[in-house]
């Protein structure tokens, strides 16, 4: 579904700096892959590239056997708005519109006719337990649910990848359990593939796979059992190993 082949990248400047070497990373269809590492490993500009809002030095990402970096402005962005589906941090909603209106912005771009998205917008809000506040403007809501309405637009017109930037950073303990609860749920629902980057490895352990990234190169990659509370452990020991900041690990453990 996803092929990273031979990808680095160099920031040009006074002195240059590589911030990715040689990385090669297969995800199959309706996977749901964990990305982690260090602050400054790679791992964020790798999503970048995975998501084409950053190019590639060297070699190439074919997303559904196409090459979006190859890709003219135009169709780029019609790709970018069809088959691909962003969760990130600060949840990057606009704070002019309602809950609803946020989630069916990539269908309003699309041209949708409004029945489609009335919808389409009731289902997946009542998956993601936000009917009743559809009609609020963002900043009447919480950090959850505003991470929901974000997770509900990045799924709203059904993308072939989601790629999700720390998406439970700016969160308490229970919000996110809840958004990687909702993500899991709608990589199963709907066979959609998924990335995620982030520190936390209570909301890495939901993943079927973690791919540690270390000083721009892959490090190792470790895959979910049966059991997730193993997992978790897996992946603590994991980053231990690596090194990095404390900050970096995180502190909650699975009950």
């Amino acid at each position: 579904m996803l092929e990273v082949k031979n990808v680095s990248k160099v920031y040009e400047g006074k002195v240059p700096y590589r911030a990715l070497t040689d990385i090669n990373l297969q995800v199959d269809k309706g996977e749901f892959v964990g990305i982690m590492g260090p602050s400054g490993s790679g791992k964020t500009t790798l999503l970048n590239i995975i998501a084409t809002i950053d190019e590639p030095t060297n070699g190439e990402v074919i997303i559904e056997n196409k090459q979006p970096h190859q890709m003219s402005k135009n169709k780029l962005a019609k790709f970018r708005r069809q088959e691909l589906g962003f969760v990130f941090q600060d949840f990057n909603l606009l704070h002019t519109l309602t809950v609803e209106e946020n989630i069916v912005l990539p269908l309003t771009l699309d041209r949708k006719s409004v029945k489609e998205m009335k919808q389409k917008s009731q289902v997946i809000a009542e998956t993601l337990g936000i009917k009743e506040i559809m009609n609020k403007r963002t900043y009447e809501i919480s950090g959850g649910q505003a991470q929901r309405t974000a997770v509900a637009r990045a799924m709203i017109h059904e993308p072939k990848l989601v790629l999700a930037d720390e998406p439970t950073g700016n969160l308490d303990s229970k919000a996110s359990k809840d958004v990687m609860e909702m993500l899991t749920l709608m990589n199963k629902e709907h066979d959609t593939t998924m990335m995620l980057v982030t520190h936390d490895a209570q909301a890495a352990s939901y993943c079927d796979r973690v791919v540690f990234i270390r000083d721009g190169k892959l490090y190792s990659e470790i895959h979910k059992g049966d059991s997730q509370k193993v997992f978790f452990q897996q992946i603590i020991d994991t980053l231990s190993l690596m090194g990095g900041n404390d900050n970096d690990l995180s502190s909650i453990r699975l009950s």
